[in-house]
């Protein structure tokens, strides 16, 4: 799926761009933001920055929180204020990965209301689709455990090392 700039060319949602001199960082840009992407710079460094875990954990944060937003506003149920946080998690011994995902939402919220934005959160799009290849957890206080290290993932790939004399 693609966006339409000012010159009615389709480009993509999302981009990543970032040359290997210099500080070698990497440059995200989707919709209108841009931002730096961290992680691993190559060099034995880090870059400052989101990194790609934590940009997916935003993204179905993000999702998760207009979601809510707008069963609220289509049902008129009296939301004030929506807080998710999410946290990606590796699976152990080839277990399914998971994220973690907490909710606080206030407002004058009855419980039939309060269900109704819950399972409004199962809606979103983003997490249906990462829930095809991951287990999403969710509870109703914002309070999650420790993520998963791109850090150390990255560590862990085989990436034979080629002296380019």
């Amino acid at each position: 799926m693609t966006n339409s700039n000012d010159d009615r060319a389709p480009r993509p949602q999302a981009e990543v761009t970032g040359d290997l001199d210099g500080a070698g960082t990497l440059n995200g840009r989707a919709g209108a933001s841009v931002f730096s992407i961290g992680g691993p710079d190559g060099r034995g460094g880090t870059a400052a920055g989101a990194n790609p875990y934590e940009l997916l954990s935003a993204s179905f944060a993000a999702c998760t929180a207009m979601t809510i937003r707008l069963q609220a506003r289509r049902r008129r149920i009296p939301l004030s204020h929506v807080e998710v946080a999410v946290s990606y998690h590796h699976g152990g011994d080839g277990g399914r990965d998971s994220f973690e995902r907490s909710i606080r939402l206030e407002g004058k919220l009855g419980n039939e209301a309060r269900a109704q934005l819950m399972q409004a959160a199962n809606m979103c799009p983003v997490g249906r689709t990462l829930g095809l290849s991951a287990d999403i957890r969710t509870n109703d206080n914002v309070d999650v455990g420790p993520a998963a290290s791109y850090d150390d993932d990255l560590s862990e790939l085989s990436i034979p090392y080629i002296d380019p004399d």
